[in-house]
C-alpha cells in the first residue's frame, strides 16, 4: 500500500509541470485595430496529461461573459502558443473543425467558405513546438490569422468571427477548464 502511495505521488508530481497554467509567456496586452486589449484570462489546452497549447484571450475590458464575448462586434483576439509537438497542422485542423461543429451546432453551411479559407491558410505548413498563433477580430476588418507574427490570412465576416472565439468559449467548448481560465475564473 505504502508503495503504491509513493507511487501516485510520483506520478501526480511527474505530471504536475505539464498541467500548470501561466501567463507568463503572455504579454498583458496586445493591439487590435489601434486599441490596446487586456489578457483577460489564460489557460492550457490538455490532451490526457499533455500541454499541447496555451491560449490567451484578449479583450477591450475584461469579462468573465462567454455569450457576450462571442456575440461582441468589437476588437478581440486569441494567442495560442503551441506548447507541444502533438499538435500537427492536420491535428490543428481536425480540432478546429470539430470545434466549428460544436460551436455553431453543427450548422458550419453559412460560414463554410470562410473556414476552409482559414484553414488552407493557417494550418498548410508544419506546426511546431513555439509557434504562436494570433487571431485577431476588428469590427469591419474581419479575423486576421497570424503564425509568428506573420499574416496568414483575413477571414471577413462577424458569423465567423463569432464561431471561431465560440470553440473556446460556446457552450461545448473544446476544453471547459480552457474556457473558465481564458475567462478569468483562475487568472
Amino acid at each position: 500500500m505504502r508503495l503504491l502511495s509513493l507511487s501516485f505521488l510520483s506520478f501526480i508530481l511527474l505530471i504536475l509541470p505539464y498541467s500548470v497554467t501561466s501567463a507568463a509567456d503572455m504579454p498583458k496586452t496586445l493591439s487590435a485595430g489601434g486599441q490596446q486589449l487586456v489578457l483577460n484570462g489564460v489557460g492550457t489546452r490538455t490532451k490526457f496529461v499533455i500541454s499541447v497549447y496555451r491560449a490567451g484571450l484578449y479583450l477591450q475590458k475584461k469579462s468573465g461573459d462567454a455569450k457576450q464575448i462571442v456575440a461582441a462586434n468589437a476588437p478581440m483576439a486569441i494567442r495560442m502558443k503551441v506548447l507541444s509537438g502533438f499538435a500537427s497542422a492536420d491535428k490543428m485542423k481536425s480540432a478546429l473543425i470539430t470545434g466549428f461543429n460544436n460551436s455553431t451546432g453543427g450548422n458550419t453551411a453559412p460560414i463554410q467558405p470562410q473556414i476552409d479559407q482559414l484553414l488552407k491558410a493557417a494550418f498548410t505548413e508544419k506546426v511546431n513546438k513555439g509557434d504562436v498563433f494570433d487571431l485577431v477580430y476588428t469590427p469591419g476588418g474581419g479575423t486576421q490569422v497570424l503564425k509568428n507574427n506573420k499574416q496568414t490570412t483575413v477571414v471577413r465576416g462577424l458569423p465567423i468571427k463569432q464561431a471561431l472565439f465560440g470553440i473556446w468559449l460556446s457552450g461545448k467548448p473544446a476544453q471547459t477548464s480552457l474556457k473558465e481560465e481564458m475567462l478569468g475564473k483562475d487568472f
